[in-house]
């Protein structure tokens, strides 16, 4: 064949595609083990940064393993529902605009730690430039944060990405979602800072407005479906520990 000729470029630039694209795709197929438990590794990370755990990636199913002792999901009515909780991606289901709120599932992790027990819950929401998402621990009572720890995919360096970094976190500690009345008011991203001594803002980002906003969006519709549940089996230990102490009085 001519090596000169249009037909054996054609020939050449075909039978390279072909090699190149077979390579490829062996390659993604042969790594896609190692890149799913590398998905798994970076979620429980962050699960457990929610309550201050640093770990590893070597580390990561260790200490997930001691520190995180329950898995349960929920649906938008604060029901029960069953399934694998870490299977749950809240981000997808977040952007999955074919679903309906009766499709959404919430999952939820419990966590002991120093003999305290902590809640954990995943959110996802949309920022600036795309989404953001996060776990905030909820302390036993379902209403004080114990800490929290977000993230973005393209928010503004200097910005809106100051979501993901200990200034923006560390003031959510102690916040509650309830007020003294036991009403769920959620946690605002407050621009311009949090009133003094106010329990449910933290301060919002100089400049990243937008960002501030949909993070406070987000923690009032998620946490939000989590307060109906938590509300719910509080109401039924209280009732069960009042008979209880009735029994026992009768007694």
């Amino acid at each position: 064949m001519n090596k000169e000729s249009n037909l054996y470029t054609f020939t050449f630039a075909i039978i390279m595609v072909l090699v190149v694209g077979t390579i490829l795709a062996v390659t993604s197929e042969v790594l896609q083990p190692r890149k799913k438990q590398n998905a798994a590794d970076k979620k429980m990370i962050d699960i457990l940064s929610a309550i201050g755990v640093d770990a590893t990636r070597s580390q990561a199913k260790e200490e997930y393993d001691k520190y995180i002792v329950d898995e349960t999901i929920i649906n938008n009515k604060g029901e029960i529902i069953d399934g694998l909780a870490f299977n749950i991606d809240v981000l997808f289901q977040y952007r999955d605009k074919t679903l309906s709120p009766d499709d959404f599932k919430y999952p939820f992790y419990t966590a002991e730690k120093d003999n305290q027990t902590y809640f954990i819950v995943p959110m996802a929401g949309t920022g600036l430039w795309g989404p953001v998402w996060g776990f905030v621990a909820l302390e036993q009572d379902c209403n004080t944060v114990y800490g929290a720890a977000f993230d973005h995919k393209a928010e503004t360096p200097g910005l809106g990405a100051e979501i993901n970094t200990d200034i923006f976190e560390v003031p959510f500690r102690g916040k509650k979602i309830k007020n003294y009345l036991g009403e769920f008011v959620s946690i605002e991203v407050k621009k311009g800072g949090a009133e003094e001594g106010n329990l449910h803002q933290v301060d919002g980002i100089t400049g990243g407005t937008i960002t501030s906003d949909g993070v406070s969006d987000m923690l009032f519709n998620t946490l939000q479906i989590y307060d109906n549940y938590f509300s719910k089996v509080n109401n039924v230990n209280d009732t069960i520990i009042q008979s209880i102490n009735s029994d026992n009085f009768n007694i």
